[in-house]
């Protein structure tokens, strides 16, 4: 069975269990004792930051909103190229067919209207 990558295996906690001799060399000692607190100052910083669901979380949100961001950044750009003034041209189309043909322009709307009216009504 393949263990986590984050665990420390029963072997290397044997190991660690089994008495050493220390050294007989202070220095060495020294450096042995310094090596070690490193080791656990490592661990515990890796362990701290795993757990720091808060700040995990604001990363993950920053990286979604910044790719939010490219991605209607170029949606905008891509519909400005299409058509740079395509919304406002269509706009004054139906205005001037509107203003030409009042009657036909005028019995679409009230369609329109009676057809949300009564989705609105219906949905109560």
């Amino acid at each position: 069975m393949a263990e986590d990558a984050g665990t420390v295996g029963t072997r290397a906690l044997d190991e660690r269990r089994t008495p050493q001799r220390p050294p007989e060399d202070p220095a060495q000692l020294r450096a042995e004792i310094e090596r070690t607190r490193r080791e656990l100052g490592d661990t515990v910083a890796a362990l701290a930051e795993k757990t720091d669901v808060k700040a995990r979380a604001k990363d993950k949100v920053s990286g979604i909103r910044h790719n939010a961001s490219e991605k209607r950044t170029q949606l905008m750009g891509k519909a400005r190229a299409s058509s740079p003034d395509g919304a406002s041209s269509a706009a004054v189309r139906v205005r001037a067919t509107a203003q030409e043909n009042p009657t036909p322009a005028a019995a679409a709307a009230a369609f329109v209207g009676g057809l949300l009216i009564g989705r609105l009504i219906k949905r109560r």
